[in-house]
């Protein structure tokens, strides 16, 4: 396995069947170009395999945290490690940028999810509901 950062549009393109639709270049342009917005790609071989993002938030009295915004493995590469590195990948990548932590919200019931955070040192503190607003 091997773990890159995206910069371009045709890699997510490549790896648009991970996705939840289909990747639109003007917003996948606008992702890789956006200051603060990361997208790191697992390969196995030529094939890219799973994915992560995340995004920075930055607050006037907090400073700067990474919100992991998604993490897909494609169903044949999943319970090999490739979810967990892609987590700690960003994690790395969110100290590096001296961010003070990360975090992501989980669906209710999604073990599979929690076990992949757990396993990459994320730890659930069982107080988080998520409220969303839905514009589309």
């Amino acid at each position: 396995m091997d773990l890159r950062r995206a910069t371009t549009v045709p890699e997510l393109t490549a790896a648009e069947y991970l996705f939840d639709n289909p990747v639109r270049p003007e917003w996948a342009r606008r992702f890789l170009e956006t200051q603060g917005h990361h997208l790191f790609l697992a390969y196995e071989g030529d094939d890219p395999v799973g994915f992560v993002s995340g995004v920075e938030t930055v607050h006037p009295d907090k400073g700067t945290e990474m919100f992991l915004y998604e993490l897909a493995v494609a169903e044949p590469f999943r319970r090999r490690g490739i979810g967990r590195a892609l987590v700690r990948e960003l994690a790395s990548l969110a100290r590096e940028r001296s961010c003070y932590g990360m975090w992501v919200g989980v669906d209710t019931g999604n073990d599979v999810a929690l076990a992949v955070y757990r396993s990459a040192d994320g730890k659930d503190d069982g107080t988080c509901t998520v409220v969303t607003w839905d514009f589309g």
